[in-house]
């Protein structure tokens, strides 16, 4: 109980600059700048999870909270010298278990910021009554309830040995934090909307979705270790449909990592799994791409959107180098990091877009007056009459 105190207050200490830089503002802003400082912070801890998976650090620390019950590696370092004498090419290492430890920290920063945000919001519910701080008290709850089931899934990573569908959840429930918060971002920020932009709806959220599946393939090749499965691009393996790929065998989404099932002795999952798993986050990212695409291409003839549409264009090229070269340089570090930072740019600005989309009025259907109606009846009835003399 001690060392979860101990924990929190360094969470305390860390939310503490960014709190403090919000406190600065205008009594009328602050709640908006709070939202995008924990925006903020939530993409980097979405990269800094990915450093954390890519390093193999996310059994740095194999208990949960803590390092071996300690509040930090330092006074774990016994635990973890010994692991590692035993074990060198182990999972446990005091590098490993800073970065996992880090990695901690700041999500449970992110948890504190989420709170000051809940309480936030519903006291302004409170004091103003009004239908937009109701939908904002609910939308913080959700966050909040997202963030909690996050620090379900963290306890679980580490506590069921990385199990690849823990993983992946992990991830697209970060993915889901940060464009929630997103959305409430941009809610409490006024925009004037045209009509014209309603238009995007559709092409917004198929493409919104089509990214959301990708991102989910993405996670369970990298959770799978499925990366370099096929190593050369546009084909995989020198061919476009590898054959023999064990599609059963690599989506089976409960197991444990490296196995077909549960226990030491499930067979080891066959090569041909982890192909079929590069393989269709590959062919799958052909889709997504043009899905997006199609979302450029007709937001950038919308002057309220033109700039997001720019801004997508060059997170999608981005987006698709740097995938490519994850595979051509053999899983590079800092391009691997990259693609996860784009991933989750993608997302923001995907989430910016359906939010400003559904945000605008509809079309309205131009109604016939009155007066246009009995002049209208007065224009045909003079036709007909002009028709039967010509009779």
């Amino acid at each position: 109980m001690q060392s979860y105190a101990t924990m929190a207050v360094i969470a305390i200490a860390i939310a503490t600059p960014p709190l403090g830089y919000v406190a600065f503002a205008r009594a009328n802003n602050r709640f908006r700048k709070l939202v995008w400082v924990t925006a903020f912070l939530t993409f980097d801890l979405i990269l800094f999870g990915a450093f954390t998976r890519l390093t193999d650090s996310g059994l740095g620390c194999p208990d949960w909270p803590g390092c071996y019950g300690q509040t930090d590696p330092l006074s774990a370092s016994e635990s973890i010298r010994s692991a590692e004498a035993a074990l060198p090419t182990g999972p446990v290492t005091m590098v490993k278990a800073w970065i996992e430890m880090l990695h901690r920290y700041l999500a449970m920063t992110v948890g504190l910021l989420t709170v000051v945000l809940l309480a936030s919001s519903w006291r302004r519910w409170t004091r103003d009554g009004d239908a937009r701080s109701k939908r904002t008290a609910w939308l913080t709850s959700l966050i909040f309830a997202i963030v909690c089931f996050q620090g379900a899934l963290g306890a679980w990573t580490v506590t069921m040995k990385l199990q690849p569908l823990i993983v992946t959840a992990h991830l697209l429930g970060a993915m889901t934090l940060l464009a929630l918060l997103v959305v409430l971002g941009l809610r409490e920020q006024p925009a004037s909307m045209s009509e014209s932009v309603a238009r995007l709806r559709v092409a917004a959220a198929i493409a919104l979705a089509a990214l959301v599946v990708q991102v989910a393939l993405g996670g369970w090749v990298s959770a799978n270790y499925a990366v370099l499965a096929c190593q050369d691009f546009p084909r995989c393996q020198g061919q476009w449909v590898p054959p023999g790929m064990e599609f059963s065998a690599g989506f089976t989404l409960w197991r444990d990592l490296g196995q077909t099932g549960f226990g030491p002795d499930s067979p080891a999952i066959p090569f041909a799994a982890l192909t079929a798993i590069h393989w269709t986050h590959r062919t799958f990212g052909w889709l997504a791409f043009a899905a997006i695409g199609w979302l450029v291409w007709r937001a950038r003839k919308v002057k309220a959107t033109r700039a997001l549409a720019h801004a997508i264009a060059a997170l999608l090229v981005a987006q698709f180098v740097t995938g490519v070269s994850t595979v051509l340089f053999q899983w590079p570090l800092a391009i691997a990091i990259g693609h996860s930072a784009g991933a989750a740019a993608l997302i923001a600005a995907l989430a910016a877009v359906n939010v400003r989309v559904w945000k605008a009025p509809r079309v309205p259907a131009v109604p016939i007056v009155p007066t246009q109606a009995h002049a209208l009846s007065a224009s045909v009835g003079s036709s007909a009459r002009l028709d039967s003399r010509a009779f």
